[in-house]
């Protein structure tokens, strides 16, 4: 009966959307190596309304397009190329027509280390800063006026290594993302458990990042961290651990970009004690609640709400498909949507806004090996 009730409520959440909400973009990164069949980036047209999607064009020829950044204009839209080679991987610029829905490719750089996995753009679209996961640095592009890359200014290396033998022998930088105000960038290094802190001066065409003080701060050993969010009130931070399989919530301090510890509680209990496959984080736009992904051997999404103290309160776990890499939360807070990239799908969820629950919503895409969701507003 309790089941039959909720089910009830949410599907009252997708009846009730306002027709009003706005059409999105759904841009969809892939891996693009055999037996992978995807082709590069594709783009569909999600409806919030009506739940659906639809298919809008593809950007082939693009390889390895693993993790994507749009820019503030929804003018341009940078991804990571995550390869290897001689010059490392390459990170590739494409305009995007906002009428047609369609990707033109402008052109692309290398990104200065091996397999790029991140990739942030600042609010100006000056700087594109990709984080080389096997080459363990961060390299910092600047960007020309129609959108094009530039060879980069910096390459920040990064120094160290874990207790994880297999996992953590090397720096593996696995996100750069900028602090709410952009006075920070924050790096999570799962190779030797660190999160990195620049100041970030986006005039400086030499040297727009510097180290803060203090240049890092250390999570326990073996954690591996992976991805940082920020809640929306500016006031605290959460990084989830792939290797632990936990979430470590912090105050944040925006004036010195310094994190401080509040918490730590567990996004997984499966898999090995040593990579538990925890793997990306988000919050709901009014910061009710936040998200995480668990590949392995759980293969779900972790719910939890927030509280007035920035701590978490589990709430309860959805399955989903295999290998859930990356997910997001549509701009209107309705819906998550979460890339399997062993199932081939990506598939949407309704979120119930007094709960934080996860109904299925009847949505699949099935496309081979998705691995990055961005949207952007049709209009």
């Amino acid at each position: 009966m309790i089941r039959y009730f909720l089910t009830i409520i949410f599907f009252a959440v997708v009846m009730n959307v306002s027709a009003q909400n706005p059409i999105f973009y759904l841009l969809i990164g892939t891996y693009t190596n055999a037996p992978s069949k995807s082709e590069g980036i594709y783009v569909y047209k999600f409806n919030p309304n009506k739940a659906e999607a639809t298919f809008i064009s593809k950007a082939t020829g693009v390889v390895n397009p693993s993790y994507l950044a749009i820019t503030k204009d929804q003018k341009y839209v940078y991804a990571v190329n995550e390869t290897q080679s001689d010059n490392g991987g390459d990170v590739s610029a494409f305009s995007f027509d906002k009428q047609k829905g369609e990707l033109h490719f402008i052109n692309k750089q290398p990104s200065g280390g091996d397999d790029p996995a991140y990739i942030s753009v600042d609010s100006a679209g000056k700087w594109a800063v990709a984080a080389n996961y096997s080459g363990g640095n961060i390299g910092v592009l600047p960007t020309g006026a129609d959108g094009a890359l530039q060879p980069a200014a910096q390459i920040l290396p990064h120094e160290g290594y874990g207790v994880n033998v297999e996992r953590q022998g090397q720096p593996h930088p696995h996100s750069v993302v900028f602090s709410p105000n952009e006075k920070y960038l924050y790096s999570c290094d799962l190779g030797n458990d660190r999160i990195y802190t620049y100041s970030f001066d986006p005039n400086n065409k030499q040297t727009p990042f510097t180290p803060a003080d203090p240049a890092y701060i250390e999570v326990p050993d073996g954690s591996g961290p992976r991805h940082i969010t920020f809640h929306p009130n500016g006031q605290y931070a959460y990084v989830i651990n792939e290797l632990s399989g936990n979430v470590i919530a912090y105050q944040y301090n925006s004036s010195n970009g310094k994190l401080t510890e509040i918490q730590t509680i567990e996004s997984t209990t499966e898999g090995s004690k040593t990579d538990k496959g925890s793997a990306d984080i988000h919050l709901t736009p009014d910061g009710k609640f936040l998200y995480t992904s668990n590949r392995g051997a759980a293969n779900d999404i972790t719910i939890y709400k927030t509280s007035p103290d920035g701590k978490l309160i589990l709430v309860g776990h959805q399955k989903v498909g295999a290998h859930p890499r990356n997910f997001m939360i549509d701009p209107t807070g309705r819906f998550l949507l979460v890339a399997c990239r062993d199932s081939n799908q990506v598939q949407v969820y309704v979120i119930n806004k007094n709960f934080g629950l996860l109904q299925d919503a009847g949505l699949k895409i099935d496309i081979d090996q998705p691995v990055c969701l961005k949207m952007m507003p049709v209009k």
